[in-house]
């Protein structure tokens, strides 16, 4: 029967209903259709090698499944609750269209492999998706440093001023935060493609199965080495969504910048209109709501990496039903990061930043002010003299509601001798900014090899 459960033989009546809704999965796990039947083709290439099948009954199965994924792909076909879940539904119709041939498909494997395959098949094209979201991403806001290279903008600690900075340092700033992430996605990609295929329900099986050869019909890299732990094992959807969840935390903390850099009182940036909203009830409103979501929904990804790793805490070996649970939180997490990464690059490449507004307050806050005590420190001045120096000139300027460079040259000259005349050279922000010179600084030099190096890098 085509609504006959996978393992039904051992129980005398039917499930009760309240059960098959509380079991179900397939309202989730549907998406995984692809997966499935591309494990099940290499699985039944595999049953045919090693004589479990025919040929012409494994050719059969193959093409069977491909029109059933055509079948899926119209929307064609009809799910039911008490197939439970897509391996079953998949399944059922290969039984329908081949009568015995289909009941062999299944020789070899138990769902627990069959289900950890197919979300390691799913969780691997998921990192690449990613990994080129983000690749965008550092795109833009390449792009972006490139067309504002010379702007200055105030750099901040603690959200105070604090000292200058090339807005294309700043920029290079996230493009090295979404790097990291980068290399985490491929370093977890390493343990996602390891073939758990093969290992059956939790102790393998007596059949002359083939894993190398799933292996390489799979692009896998390696074989997993003991039935139990990949029974049990959900390490690596544990640490794809740890990765998502520090995209989403780098995502969350530059949309918390822009947030304020777009409002009246910092006045720094231009938003797209296609990316902001309006008000219903005050017309001259230009609300961020897309920044704002995607720091909201930041929250959601976290929610989920601290719901998958309250699953797996304190499972015995080897599955358990339990395990079922993981692929919501998963597919959330997956969901949500990819669109918000969509919508940051092209967030930022419609972004203008608003250069007379930052101009007119950049000399504002004493940022120059590091850099004069580094000055002292050069002309012999021990640093924390220097700093305590500085740090009385600028009460100074704090009382007579001037800057650094409108102090007289007897002010500078009380901190070390004969430099009055020299100090107005390293005043003023951009002179600040001149100044520095370490690897790794907004140095306009440094900065511009940074540049060129990610445009090496990305384009």
């Amino acid at each position: 029967m085509a609504t006959q459960k996978t393992w039904g033989g051992r129980f005398s009546g039917d499930t009760d209903d309240r059960v098959v809704r509380f079991t179900e999965s397939i309202s989730f796990d549907q998406r995984l259709y692809h997966e499935d039947i591309t494990a099940s083709q290499a699985h039944a290439r595999m049953l045919a090698h090693v004589s479990l099948l025919t040929k012409d009954e494994a050719d059969l199965i193959f093409a069977a499944l491909n029109d059933i994924r055509g079948e899926i792909e119209r929307g064609e076909l009809e799910y039911s609750l008490k197939l439970e879940d897509i391996h079953t539904h998949i399944e059922q119709a290969l039984i329908k269209r081949l009568g015995d041939v289909g009941r062999k498909l299944h020789t070899g494997r138990s769902r627990n492999d069959q289900v950890i395959t197919d979300v390691k098949l799913w969780t691997r094209s998921a990192i690449d998706v990613i990994d080129l979201r983000l690749i965008d991403l550092q795109k833009s806001l390449l792009g972006c440093a490139q067309r504002h290279h010379e702007l200055i903008l105030p750099g901040y600690t603690h959200t105070q001023r604090a000292q200058p900075v090339l807005a294309s340092h700043y920029l290079l700033a996230y493009i090295e935060k979404y790097q990291r992430d980068r290399e985490r996605l491929a370093d977890c990609r390493k343990r996602v493609n390891v073939l758990s295929l093969g290992t059956a329900a939790l102790a393998g099986t007596s059949l002359p199965i083939d894993r190398e050869f799933v292996r390489q019909q799979l692009g896998f890299d390696s074989i997993a080495a003991n039935s139990l732990d990949v029974s049990s094992d959900r390490d690596f959807v544990v640490e794809f969504v740890f990765d998502l969840s520090l995209i989403a935390l780098h995502l969350a903390g530059w949309a918390e910048e822009w947030i304020l850099w777009s409002t009246t009182e910092f006045n720094f940036l231009e938003l797209p209109d296609a990316f902001c909203t309006g008000s219903s009830m005050m017309p001259h409103k230009k609300n961020p709501d897309v920044l704002e979501l995607i720091r909201g929904k930041s929250a959601r990804v976290v929610a989920s990496l601290q719901q998958l790793m309250l699953l797996v805490k304190g499972l015995p070996l080897a599955y358990n039903r339990d395990l079922q649970e993981d692929k919501e939180a998963l597919f959330d997490a997956f969901d949500t990061v990819s669109a918000s990464l969509e919508l940051a690059a092209a967030l930022i490449a419609g972004t203008n930043f608003r250069r007379d507004s930052i101009a007119a307050r950049i000399e504002d806050g004493h940022l120059d002010a590091t850099t004069l005590m580094e000055f002292f420190v050069k002309q012999g001045v021990p640093l924390r003299t220097a700093h305590e120096a500085v740090g009385k000139l600028i009460r100074q300027c704090e009382e007579r509601k001037c800057r650094l460079i409108d102090l007289p040259a007897a002010a500078f000259d009380a901190v070390k001798a004969g430099v009055g005349g020299d100090v107005k050279n390293v005043l003023g922000v951009s002179n600040a900014l001149a100044a520095f010179q370490s690897y790794g600084s907004t140095a306009p030099a440094e900065v511009a090899k940074q540049l060129e190096a990610w445009k090496k890098r990305l384009c």
